[in-house]
């Protein structure tokens, strides 16, 4: 039997309630724990703890490569659920979806901190 049951990154983030307004309404998760400064939000098995810190408690701001990549089976079924939402970030915040050289279609979205969030499906035959 195996023990792993999956990974589940950490986010820094400046400030918490950006990060949650983003995932929980322009993402689609739900926040399924907070305390404080921290919070848990997932989606359909897939979770992201997310850490509000300043100061020597934070992180340095992203910088727009990537930093959470979730596996989806179908990224423009995705794209389309989420591209009324999506329409209401900055100009150059979304990307895709598109077909990339080393074998994923990718949707890319930019988090208000600067993190990427990349959704990513195998391009079968490849």
């Amino acid at each position: 039997m195996s023990n792993f049951i999956q990974i589940t990154p950490f986010m820094h983030v400046p400030e918490l309630e950006p990060a949650l307004t983003f995932f929980n309404d322009i993402l689609g998760f739900k926040t399924h724990y907070r305390t404080g400064d921290y919070a848990y939000v997932e989606r359909e098995g897939a979770g992201i703890r997310i850490l509000a810190g300043q100061g020597e408690d934070g992180a340095p701001p992203g910088n727009r490569r990537f930093c959470y990549y979730v596996d989806v089976r179908d990224v423009d079924a995705l794209y389309d659920e989420l591209k009324p939402r999506l329409d209401t970030l900055p100009a150059g915040d979304v990307h895709g979806p598109a077909d990339k050289p080393y074998g994923q279609r990718e949707l890319l979205v930019v988090a208000p901190d600067g993190n990427l969030i990349a959704f990513g499906q195998a391009i079968t035959g490849v």
